[in-house]
């Protein structure tokens, strides 16, 4: 079983930048895939970005694309996400997920595991 925690969320304006930061427990983190998706007032939950065990592989969102970089760092059981020019389009609740399947995932079904999450306001 994994537990995670996210941090890092706040209200910034439009073009600023956030760092979040999720921290898991357990001591199989290097196991799993690690996501992070987000869920704005009325949406659906969709997905952000996604890590392999390694680090070695990642995907990302059309949307988020050449703005946000999803990194881990296996030794301290962190997986981040720096999130730069953000826009209010990026005002959401965002939620860190673990995967246990060998690919990098991008739908939510196939995450076992889930944060509380941390909210993200961007202001125009």
């Amino acid at each position: 079983q994994v537990q995670l925690v996210e941090s890092g969320g706040g209200l910034v304006q439009a073009g600023g930048s956030l760092r979040l930061s999720c921290a898991a427990s357990g001591r199989t983190f290097s196991r799993y895939v690690m996501g992070w998706f987000r869920q704005a007032p009325g949406k659906a939950r969709e997905f952000v970005a996604a890590i392999s065990w390694s680090g070695g592989t990642t995907r990302y969102a059309d949307s988020v694309k050449g703005r946000f970089t999803i990194s881990r760092d296996n030794a301290k059981n962190t997986v981040n996400l720096q999130m730069n020019s953000l826009d209010p389009e990026d005002t959401a609740t965002y939620y860190c997920a673990a995967a246990s399947t060998g690919l990098v995932v991008t739908a939510s079904s196939n995450y076992a595991y889930w944060g509380q999450g941390t909210q993200v306001s961007i202001s125009s």
